[in-house]
């Protein structure tokens, strides 16, 4: 156990240590925690199961195998009591001088969930002032949950997790590694759909009689996404861009796709890759993809949109209006490709109005996140400062499973073959398309 230690240049004997995430196994995160404290501590994480599923349940027992063993730059933990410390007196200090957007008022229960404005408007928007203007953030019909739900979330006033489960896409797990006090401090909220919830009642996950739904440490809210929109992909991008929104009261969130499953406590990941580094987001890098073209190629060569025209449109859009590849130019942003399973967020002006406007181009064309992101990100002002880690720490911090294949209570809409882009004339029998200029400066990067 020493000469581990000693490699860890960890020193037991102190017990207030930094925990390092890379370049170490995520499978060794017991060892690390085991390190961290005396094993009669009461500050060691939570050992016991925090809920037991059924067999008919049938989890799926391996996580996808990790390609990275070691990262460049790693992360280091502080001693957990003096973290839960930290984060609770900067909440007090966020709740004294925090000051919101206004955003865009709805009827309530009529008309869209969202709008869907034309480029140009959008784009308005992308330059706050702090003169009043209101900034279109959904919500202009009402968020079909229930008001006990609503009650609940808005007393969450410090830190929540946040996951979504729609068309029984994925199984439901439960994080690990949970400090003691982390359930004192911590809301976790997982939203689902009627196929989703059925599956629960069917697996007796659920009780159908109990007013609050629990399943482990996940309280489960119901959603009418018969009110929403019909691709569910869609539905969960509400949770996961409209969290601020969704938890007014909250200062902190994480967002954890339900393929993923968190080993690592939650205000550990908070306090060091946001606090610690005085950011309004943290999101990982793409472990492929450098450049918005990139990833937008390969969603349409692996199928992840049905609608190739729509998705050429998206992209000469982005083109045609200021997007550009990445390049060392971008500093300090590494790259325009995040890997969005995992976000960790502080809800100040600068990140809920990225998170307004990346929602509002998620409706104006596809629920593919990663494909706006730069164009936003590039354009908006305030600046974002975002802590764009390697994929090797993403890597050690959650388990990544594959999604539940099973289609009950799912009806699959989408055509059985990718749609082809079309052939379009072009102004003055002219070649070039509106993207002709990027993919030049983006092979040229390439080439250096």
């Amino acid at each position: 156990m020493a000469s581990k230690a000693q490699k860890l240049s960890i020193k037991v004997s102190s017990w207030k240590l930094y925990e390092p995430i890379c370049p170490y196994s995520k499978y060794a995160q017991g060892f690390f925690i085991s390190l961290m404290q005396p094993v009669s501590s009461p500050n060691d994480p939570i050992q016991t199961p925090l809920f037991n599923y059924p067999k008919t349940y049938s989890q799926h027992k391996h996580p996808i195998p990790t390609t990275h063993s070691s990262c460049d730059s790693p992360v280091f933990f502080k001693d957990y009591l003096f973290v839960v410390n930290e984060i609770r007196r900067v909440v007090k200090d966020f709740m004294t001088r925090s000051k919101g957007l206004r955003y865009v008022q709805g009827n309530g229960n009529v008309g869209s969930f969202g709008m869907n404005y034309s480029i140009e408007k959008r784009m308005s928007y992308f330059d706050y002032r702090d003169d009043g203007t209101e900034i279109p953030c959904g919500f202009l019909k009402k968020f079909p949950i229930s008001d006990y739900d609503r009650l609940a979330m808005e007393s969450c006033k410090g830190v929540v997790v946040v996951s979504a489960i729609f068309g029984d896409h994925d199984k439901i797990r439960q994080p690990k590694g949970l400090g003691y006090k982390t359930l004192d401090h911590v809301c976790f909220y997982m939203f689902v759909d009627d196929a989703t919830l059925k599956q629960f009642h069917r697996h007796n996950l659920l009780s159908r009689k109990a007013k609050e739904s629990k399943i482990g440490v996940w309280r489960i809210v119901k959603v009418s996404s018969q009110e929403l929109y019909e691709n569910p992909a869609m539905n969960g991008v509400i949770p996961k861009y409209l969290v601020h929104r969704l938890f007014p009261n909250s200062k902190y969130s994480i967002w954890v796709d339900a393929k993923m499953q968190l080993v690592v406590d939650p205000l550990l990941l908070l306090h060091s890759l946001v606090i610690e580094k005085d950011v309004d987001m943290a999101i990982s890098k793409h472990p492929f993809y450098v450049h918005t073209m990139e990833e937008a190629m390969a969603t349409a060569r692996w199928k992840k949109c049905w609608d190739v025209d729509s998705l050429r449109i998206q992209i000469e859009t982005y083109c045609e209006n200021g997007l550009q590849p990445w390049s060392s130019k971008k500093h300090p942003y590494p790259s325009d490709v995040p890997d969005s399973a995992i976000i960790l967020r502080k809800h100040g002006v600068a990140n809920n109005m990225f998170s307004c406007l990346l929602y509002n181009e998620l409706e104006a064309f596809n629920p593919r996140d990663q494909l706006p992101f730069a164009f936003v990100r590039d354009q908006m002002n305030p600046k974002l400062k975002i802590n764009m880690f390697d994929v090797e720490v993403f890597e050690h911090v959650a388990l990544e499973y594959r999604h539940n294949i099973k289609k009950s209570g799912f009806i699959i809409t989408q055509p059985t073959r990718t749609k082809r882009a079309g052939l379009y004339p072009l102004a003055n029998d002219s070649s070039r398309t509106k993207c002709d200029s990027y993919l030049e400066e983006m092979w040229g990067e390439s080439r250096d």
